[in-house]
């Protein structure tokens, strides 16, 4: 823990605050300890596309190029470690194991890329509130039918290529079909699990 710690700082992010900078250079990589945080790119019109979301334990900057490909903002406030790419050698001698694991996370967040335009480029609505709804189950550490989203609705219009219409008019359909149970803006319960798989798979 010593090494680790002589090779990266603790950051508390405010709300709202930009941590990684899309186009800059990519020269550290970090840890989510608590909180979450949104991903997104900006289109050439100045447009954004919201990638991903983030939350403790995830690694951030690891599959980036010279110049980070995303920006990433903080979701409530927000704990990071930052490491330097400088010192990830020395890291990787000193932890086999970690060389493993970031292989393992860096293959992660291109993995979510390719759901990501499969979920933007085939799937309906309906469909994609529900991939949207699982994945953030699938996501928490309690694995609770109560869903927690920290972010907005707006967010999630982004993040799916919809409008925030939509989305509202989505999950209240799913709420009349008693799919889920819309408890506040920031709390959702998945009533029918099974269901909304069926409809993410487009069943």
């Amino acid at each position: 823990m010593s090494l680790l710690d002589q090779y990266s700082h603790r950051l508390v992010i405010t709300s709202g605050k930009t941590f990684i900078q899309e186009g800059e250079a990519a020269s550290d990589f970090f840890i989510v300890t608590s909180g979450h945080a949104k991903l997104f790119a900006l289109m050439p019109d100045g447009r954004r596309q919201i990638t991903g979301f983030a939350q403790s334990g995830n690694f951030l900057g690891l599959a980036s190029g010279a110049t980070y490909a995303f920006s990433a903002e903080a979701l409530g406030p927000l704990s990071l470690c930052r490491f330097s790419r400088t010192g990830l050698s020395t890291l990787r001698r000193e932890f086999p194991k970690l060389e493993n694991r970031l292989m393992e996370e860096a293959s992660c967040e291109l993995v979510q890329a390719q759901k990501s335009m499969l979920l933007l480029g085939r799937k309906t609505a309906r469909e994609r509130l529900a991939s949207f709804l699982l994945e953030q189950h699938q996501r928490s550490l309690t694995k609770a039918r109560v869903t927690q989203l920290p972010m907005s609705r707006t967010d999630i219009a982004d993040y799916l290529g919809l409008t925030i219409e939509t989305v509202s008019r989505t999950l209240n359909a799913l709420q009349r079909e008693k799919l889920i149970s819309i408890a506040q803006v920031t709390q959702i319960t998945l009533n029918d699990l099974p269901a909304l798989e069926i409809l993410a798979r487009g069943g």
